[in-house]
């Protein structure tokens, strides 16, 4: 089934605030390492934290591929009994297929996992997705990384 993409336009930037673009730079020296903090990356592409913070889940470059078929997340998932399997499962349940899955150990109850997905055959837009995997119970922070 593809993606809902009642949500999305295809705009051409000319017509768009400056800002925007900004956002996704600055979201891009945070991704490669060039800065470490939000500040600096907002500082240097000359827009404020509260408007990086604002569009940043919003903004996406898109790439040869006409539709989202891939969705990176990042999620923090309390180490108890069957917390990573519910995540596992429920991406299966929504017909979703793991390309990567990472946990780092465990620390202060606390696990980090990186996740890769194939969305291709999901109904859910990977914003939905996100609102979906905060919901889940032993789920701390959840961030959508990258779409492709």
């Amino acid at each position: 089934m593809p993606m809902k993409k009642s949500n999305y336009l295809i705009v051409d930037k000319r017509i768009l605030p400056d800002y925007y673009e900004k956002v996704l730079a600055a979201r891009e020296m945070l991704r490669t390492g060039a800065v470490r903090e939000v500040s600096e990356a907002a500082r240097q592409v000359g827009i404020s934290r509260s408007t990086y913070y604002k569009y940043k889940d919003y903004l996406y470059m898109p790439n040869d591929a006409t539709e989202c078929s891939k969705a990176v997340f990042s999620l923090m998932l309390s180490h108890e009994p069957g917390i990573l399997s519910q995540l596992i499962n429920t991406i299966a349940e929504l017909g979703g297929n793991i390309l990567t899955i990472t946990q780092s150990l465990p620390i202060d109850g606390n696990a980090s996992v990186l996740l890769t997905l194939d969305t291709s055959s999901m109904s859910l837009t990977p914003q939905e997705l996100l609102k979906r995997f905060s919901n889940l119970r032993g789920t701390g922070s959840v961030k959508l990384l990258a779409i492709e």
